[in-house]
């Protein structure tokens, strides 16, 4: 299998259409005062669509995103887009990054640079990786699938077929947070053989349990605490996993509502203090949103959601992962677990409670997260030249 290389180019007729449609759009009303309460805030919907209609310019982000390698591979049929970025150093470590949802490969693209060129960032040379940022299938520019059952788990193996048999990476690293981390730990159970170690961002409540499990009094808050925003603040996922294809129809249709969609979890789920632009420009918004509305995927990303619901084979009690694990915990991430929960099924050998970031850290605060995957990295290295020799 080869990699071929893809640039990111819209036709014009794409960005037209979009225009008209921002300019024809039919506004709902709002309750006075009401803020975020009720779901993204009609005011600043407004102001973020009007720039999207004025001043956004796709072209210049489309030159930035072709600043990167990207590349397309045909992977048993199913054409798969990824980033791979060389490292400059003595022995680059091959770092396999996956995104996730409301996310993109955009996400990653401030902490490439970190990872790749330490050095030219105050760094060391030493601690550089060959990074590979996939997209998610049926994100981005990666084909949508049009068959039952692709989930977190044979989106492993299609990395795993990605790095071995397309890259040709023996051994490697992966990384991940939101369905990254589902997509890192079920490599790491089907594959540990070629992994170094694995890094996550997110755990979630997704842990086996025995019949009648022993827990500690922290993970007790913690269930409680992710019981209580699932009634809060889990309804789109539910709705991802039962009724996905309704949901596509407005959103594939509208870019006001897709721009609701996604913008309410941006500022919902990052350390913003409520206000979204203090983590993302409306640029980086957008060119997110972009990268949804362009290929038409979000009919596609959000029906991972049902598969992974209707397909994803559960974990046994007892049942560990033994690739060494690091967990970065940023303090706004949608829930954060104490450290006993994560052993119960990871072989944690770093546990880095951060000092500030949410949900989507490699945009928020990219410098530290490179810092933590060049630390927990870093001793793995050497196990793994005495292996791979």
């Amino acid at each position: 299998m080869e990699k071929h290389p893809f640039t990111v180019h819209v036709p014009q007729a794409v960005l037209d259409d979009l225009k008209d449609r921002l300019a024809r759009t039919r506004w709902p009303d709002e309750v006075g005062g009401a803020g975020w309460d009720y779901g993204t805030n009609l005011h600043y919907l407004k102001t973020l669509v009007d720039y999207w209609q004025h001043d956004f310019d796709w072209r210049t982000q489309e030159e930035k995103l072709n600043q990167f390698a990207h590349f397309r591979a045909d992977i048993d049929g199913f054409g798969i887009h990824f980033i791979h970025e060389r490292g400059r150093g003595p022995n680059p470590l091959p770092l396999l990054l996956t995104h996730g949802w409301p996310g993109s490969f955009f996400e990653m693209l401030k902490l490439i640079p970190l990872l790749t060129d330490p050095e030219g960032h105050g760094g060391d040379p030493a601690d550089a990786f060959d990074v590979i940022v996939p997209s998610l299938p049926g994100f981005g520019f990666s084909d949508r699938p049009t068959v039952r059952g692709v989930a977190t788990a044979q989106t492993a193996e299609l990395w795993a077929r990605l790095m071995r048999d397309v890259l040709d990476y023996s051994r490697f690293a992966a990384a991940g947070g939101d369905i990254g981390s589902g997509v890192t730990q079920r490599l790491a159970l089907a594959h540990p053989g070629l992994l170094v170690g694995i890094h996550l961002t997110y755990l979630g409540a997704n842990v086996p349990l025995p019949e009648q499990p022993d827990l500690s009094e922290a993970e007790q808050r913690y269930l409680h605490a992710v019981q209580q925003w699932s009634l809060e603040e889990g309804a789109y996922s539910r709705l991802h996993a039962t009724k996905p294809q309704t949901l596509a129809y407005g959103l594939n249709d509208s870019p006001v509502g897709l721009a609701a969609w996604i913008t309410e979890k941006f500022r919902t789920w990052s350390d913003c203090d409520g206000e979204v632009e203090r983590c993302f420009s409306k640029d980086e918004l957008l060119t997110n949103i972009m990268l949804y509305w362009v290929p038409e995927t979000i009919a596609s990303s959000v029906r991972m959601y049902y598969e992974n619901a209707h397909t994803l084979s559960r974990l046994q009690p007892g049942q560990r992962i033994t690739v060494p694990a690091g967990v970065a915990l940023f303090p706004k991430e949608i829930s954060v677990p104490p450290r006993e929960w994560a052993e119960r099924l990871l072989f944690v050998q770093r546990w880095t409670e951060m000092p500030r970031g949410g949900h989507f850290s490699a945009m928020e605060e990219p410098e530290l997260l490179a810092e933590e995957l060049q630390a927990f990295f870093r001793p793995l290295r050497a196990v793994s030249a005495q292996q791979t020799n």
